[in-house]
């Protein structure tokens, strides 16, 4: 809900795709240098961190900071004195530590669900996901011009005390420690996760067909909001209505594959889910109303708990649940660096470049004005387009990947470690 409330504020004070992406840019930032290390903490190497930074620990740090972060913008806009510059701050802020929490959070599933499961508890990991983004954004929308930002931030640190709350309750086992843990370097340790990736070539074609389908979703995710925003006249309520949409169509596809228990080849299971994503996200950037947004927004999401299932289901099974922590941070390390290279590049090429040459009387409207039509948001849509289709030729091209066929055979297992 804040998310949602603070792209409005920020649309509304701006009118720039460049402002709103940023606020994506400055939360990816600091996760790439945290990232090095907190693989590291996750999988607690020492028998002194073990014991201090527990991964329930971990994931209530991460929520108690971000409600820390939202107590500081309520503050600030209570007296009149929010400016942009404190969300890119706070968004920098919560950046690192989210990291540390969802790397703590997602390692912890494979010491939860025995292996066979992992793909079903994945997609109802999803669930959770979508279906906060079916509440989160409608609930937004209709308060928002009601409470404003400050009833939503309110609304926001309930919510961080229910989720610490519920930590509280919960056991979280930990990982087993290696017993050569305590022997290797601190360079060891930190490049481990790289190292393990880069020696098979089907985990490492795996992380590399990951890391390109995503450049191009976040490339076009960066504008997404702000495209909506130009072709609606900044209506929350169509930006609500597509929002709540992805996490409708998410949920049900994470039921759907939760009582499915998705497909056999998992392989192929997540490059479907690119090109149907891609295709769904094609027709979304071509439509010019909420009549073809919202379907297709739901088509989009129908496929991410496939995808994304299916490739976590795939690291789960292939690394060794005292390695994940850092195998995992090496992965979200590459796309970080990815989405925020991505992140970076789309608002200005949209503001400068694109969105000048749609107008009616721009270079490219007399070419292209048929297709994405011409206009506010026009330049914006082209570039959305553009990167869905790029997302279905990555999917296809997948299929041609010997490594990526080789993926499913069983590979040597790592040594695991017993419990000391």
């Amino acid at each position: 809900m804040t998310e949602f409330a603070l792209t409005l504020w920020v649309w509304e004070s701006t009118g720039s795709a460049t402002a709103v992406a940023l606020l994506g840019f400055f939360s990816q930032i600091p996760r790439i240098p945290i990232t090095l290390f907190a693989g590291l903490i996750v999988d607690s190497p020492t028998a002194r961190l073990r014991d201090r930074l527990t991964r329930k620990r971990l994931m209530m740090l991460g929520d108690a900071v971000a409600a820390l972060s939202t107590v500081g913008i309520g503050l600030l806009y209570l007296s009149d004195s929010l400016h942009i510059w404190h969300l890119y701050l706070a968004a920098t802020f919560n950046g690192g530590f989210s990291q540390i929490q969802s790397l703590a959070y997602q390692t912890s599933i494979s010491t939860l669900v025995p292996p066979a499961q992992l793909l079903r508890a994945n997609s109802m990991n999803s669930v959770v996901h979508y279906g906060a983004a079916i509440l989160g954004p409608a609930l937004a929308g209709v308060l928002y011009p009601l409470v404003g930002l400050l009833g939503i931030v309110g609304i926001d640190l309930v919510s961080f005390g229910v989720a610490i709350a519920t930590l509280c309750t919960c056991h979280i086992p930990q990982p087993p420690l290696r017993a050569e843990a305590e022997l290797e370097t601190l360079f060891a340790k930190l490049t481990f996760g790289f190292r393990e990736v880069w020696r098979q070539p089907t985990l490492r074609a795996l992380l590399l067909i990951s890391a390109l389908f995503w450049f191009f979703h976040d490339f076009g995710g960066a504008i997404y909001d702000p495209m909506i925003l130009a072709r609606s006249n900044g209506s929350a309520v169509v930006l609500a209505s597509t929002a709540s949409a992805a996490g409708l169509g998410g949920v049900i596809g994470a039921v759907l594959l939760s009582v499915w228990g998705g497909p056999k080849r998992r392989v192929t299971g997540m490059l479907a889910g690119f090109v149907g994503a891609g295709l769904s996200k094609t027709v979304f950037g071509l439509g010019r109303s909420p009549r073809i947004w919202v379907p297709a927004q739901f088509c989009s999401s129908l496929n991410f708990p496939l995808l994304g299932s299916s490739e976590t289901a795939l690291w789960m099974e292939k690394i060794a649940p005292e390695q994940q922590g850092r195998v995992f941070a090496a992965n979200a390390l590459v796309l970080q660096v990815v989405s925020a290279g991505a992140t970076l590049m789309a608002g200005p090429l949209a503001d400068r470049i694109l969105e000048p040459a749609m107008v009616p009387t721009g270079h490219l409207a007399n070419l292209l004005g048929g297709v994405v039509g011409t206009g506010p948001g026009a330049g914006m849509a082209l570039l959305y387009v553009v990167c869905a289709l790029a997302m279905v030729g990555v999917g296809l091209v997948g299929y041609w990947i010997p490594e990526l066929k080789r993926l499913e055979h069983p590979l040597p297992k790592p040594d695991r470690a017993t419990p000391g």
